[in-house]
């Protein structure tokens, strides 16, 4: 593929619902553009961007993908992300480099929870955006439909300035509502000028008013010759559009037929027409050594930096880290300097990647995107810059993973594998972490949901050759005393030559302190055990309150005080008196009205209006206490509640179910609480029966 400069690049996100059609709409982009000879099908597993085996397995998109168009002098890099909410990672990644994005609308299924998801990243990233309405050759696509529904949550901005022309139910052609010309498809993709049918008239007429009032809006001269009845050009209606697209102030909404390739060639010249270059949008880091700030604004002249913005690990094609070049041109021989590990970096070669098909390319211009293989020292979110401007760019804002499950590698002597494995997904996938809880003797894996986890595990058999099996996790409960206890115990063995004595009375009592496992305390009068055995009765209480009496958790908050006591001035050791002091805390803690302390959780969920008592009604069910409710943009409500850490397993599934994955959710740890008695009671029974 050829060079191209900073203005002649669009870099541009495929963002909607999942099975809303976008990997299929870059399937006939690559075929309109002639960068292929034939679409694949999802059904075939022979798409570009779906090529992990994953993928193709499940019918629908895991990772985002890089496809490069050439197109009216223009390369269009396509990021096609996936559309379901547990590869958000993914999506972030993507929008995080893209100047411009494409919001793909099923015309069947209409306006959807990942439509309107794709609206919210747009405005948090400042993103123009387009509306593409796929499967316009179905029977029951409705285009009128979909942009009824979306001026109504969008308002006026919403220009359509194509029509489609159905006859019989099936999409047969369209009408250019800037040229107000009508135009038919003759073959696949292909299409010629024919008169504009009667019945499209009406509803012609009412989109070219919007579109026009949308127009005239952009100055006080357009409105004024609006107002006189002027006719604008088709030059000075684009233009017009150009500048309201970048500013956000019109979203153009076209359609067309993946499978048939209708309306692709449209959407292409469109992304071309009104989407900004990247030298059109800011670009800002900061200059490590001065800490003054770099303004790059994808300015060629100016020093090289690129972002990583996702890094690919594929068992077959290596590591490849996906840069966009900020400023500057980027060459295979340059010596680069990662900033955030104090390293230098020597690319070799740039590429451009088509899926997971790597194409050598000499350089790249500030704006483009490209991948750059086996980079040692550079992970997604760090900067590449030369080492005399060391550029730090801020670091994509991912989201957090909530959802977690306890792992077991199914074969021994497969631990090793499994966490390089591990280690090469999380590079891969930022929201994806593994945690050691060695406090419970277990190994956990985040992500954003239950069915990511899932394929996590299934990735794993199938790049790796290693197998997990996922189970529920153990929460991290506390064990601790209400009462006060007073015990005497004797350690004493004897066994021929030296014999085992030691010999404590202790009291417990709670501290009062839960963040500290125990306080020891000592009033021996007399010398009725010696100084230098106190450091062995600590040592005891050390070890005891690591797995407590009642249910083998963590002890917390207990005082121990040692007042009396007897030595042997032979037979005692400090031995024999950590051994006293292990068996008067087993039996000094039980006698004190030990009780469960549970982990409880802040959580605070965010739902629209209408999904509230349904949620709070779930909260209850997990032992949840509702705190308050606030109101936020866009009608919705963030319920604040402290809820058991029990009460979350599963929470993401259900809420989604609950709110239709329009609700999300979020914790951190606050505090501990005693547990309910049938809680404690089932995990005292638990406790047995793993023993």
């Amino acid at each position: 593929m050829k060079v191209y400069r900073t203005d002649e690049i669009r870099n541009v996100v495929l963002l909607g619902h999942g099975g809303s059609g976008k990997t299929s709409l870059v399937e006939a982009m690559l075929y309109v553009s002639g960068a292929t000879n034939r679409m694949g099908k999802i059904a075939d597993s022979n798409t570009v961007s779906d090529f992990d085996k994953e993928e193709q397995k499940r019918g629908f998109s895991i990772g985002t993908s890089l496809i490069p168009i050439e197109w009216e002098k223009a390369k269009i890099n396509i990021l096609d992300t996936p559309g379901y909410f547990d590869f958000v990672g993914e999506v972030e990644e993507a929008v995080s480099a893209a100047d411009a994005a494409v919001i793909v609308v099923s015309g069947k299924a209409g306006v959807q929870v990942g439509t309107e998801k794709a609206w919210e990243l747009c405005d948090k990233y400042n993103l123009p955006r387009m509306i593409y309405v796929t499967e316009m050759d179905v029977d029951d696509a409705s285009f009128r439909q979909v942009v009824a529904d979306l001026t109504e949550r969008y308002g006026k901005k919403i220009a359509p300035h194509f029509q489609p022309i159905r006859e019989n139910e099936k999409l047969v052609g369209y009408i250019n509502i800037i040229k107000n010309a009508g135009r038919r498809y003759v073959g696949l993709g292909q299409r010629e000028e024919c008169e504009i049918p009667d019945y499209c008239k009406p509803n012609l007429e009412i989109l070219r008013d919007s579109l026009m009032e949308a127009v005239a809006e952009t100055s006080e001269e357009f409105m004024e010759r609006y107002f006189n009845g002027d006719e604008f050009s088709v030059e000075e209606i684009r233009a017009a559009m150009r500048t309201e697209v970048m500013d956000g102030d019109i979203v153009p909404v076209a359609m067309g037929s993946n499978l048939q390739a209708q309306g692709v060639a449209n959407l292409l010249s469109d992304i071309v027409r009104f989407f900004p270059s990247p030298d059109k949008r800011s670009c800002v880091g900061i200059n490590r050594r001065t800490n003054e700030i770099f303004e790059a604004n994808y300015d060629f002249a100016k020093s090289k930096t690129a972002y990583v913005f996702k890094t690919m690990v594929d068992p077959f094609i290596g590591k490849y880290s996906f840069v966009k070049v900020c400023s500057g041109v980027l060459k295979g021989e340059d010596i680069l300097y990662n900033a955030d590990s104090d390293a230098e970096e020597k690319p070799g070669k740039l590429y451009t990647l088509c899926g997971n098909k790597p194409s050598e390319v000499s350089e790249l211009f500030a704006g483009d995107i490209g991948a750059i293989a086996k980079l040692t020292n550079t992970k997604t979110g760090d900067t590449l810059s030369m080492k005399n401007n060391p550029v730090s760019y801020a670091r994509t804002d991912f989201s957090s993973p909530y959802t977690y499950m306890k792992y077991r590698v199914k074969n021994k002597g497969d631990e090793d594998k499994v966490s390089q494995a591990l280690a090469r997904m999380t590079a891969e996938d930022i929201t994806l972490r593994t945690v050691n809880d060695s406090e419970n003797r277990q190994s956990l894996l985040y992500g954003m949901g239950e069915q990511h986890l899932e394929i996590v595990a299934s990735k794993l058999a199938s790049r790796y050759k290693v197998e997990i099996t996922l189970e529920t996790p153990k929460v991290a409960f506390r064990e601790t005393i209400r009462k006060n206890s007073d015990v005497d115990s004797k350690y004493k063995k004897q066994s021929g030559g030296h014999g085992q004595y030691g010999h404590v009375k202790m009291k417990f009592e709670p501290s009062g302190d839960l963040e500290t496992p125990f306080v020891f305390e000592e009033c021996v009068v007399g010398g009725a055990v010696p100084k230098n055995y106190f450091p062995a009765v600590e040592k005891g209480l050390q070890e005891s309150v690591v797995k407590g009496p009642l249910a083998g958790y963590p002890v917390v908050g207990v005082k121990a005080t040692l007042y009396d006591g007897s030595y042997h001035p032979v037979d005692s050791s400090e031995m024999a008196f950590k051994t006293a002091t292990i068996q008067a805390f087993k039996k000094g803690f039980m006698e004190a009205s030990p009780v469960l302390l549970e982990p409880i959780a802040s959580l605070k969920v965010t739902v629209p209006d209408d999904y509230t008592g349904d949620v709070m009604g779930d909260l209850n069910k997990r032992r949840g206490r509702v705190l308050g409710m606030t109101p936020v943009a866009g009608g919705k409500q963030v319920i604040e509640a402290d809820i058991p850490m029990t009460g979350l397993f599963g929470y993401c599934t259900t809420l989604r179910s609950m709110t239709g994955g329009r609700g999300t959710y979020a914790y951190t740890f606050a505090r501990y609480e005693q547990a309910p008695s049938d809680v404690q009671e089932k995990e005292i029974a638990a406790r047995a029966a793993d023993e």
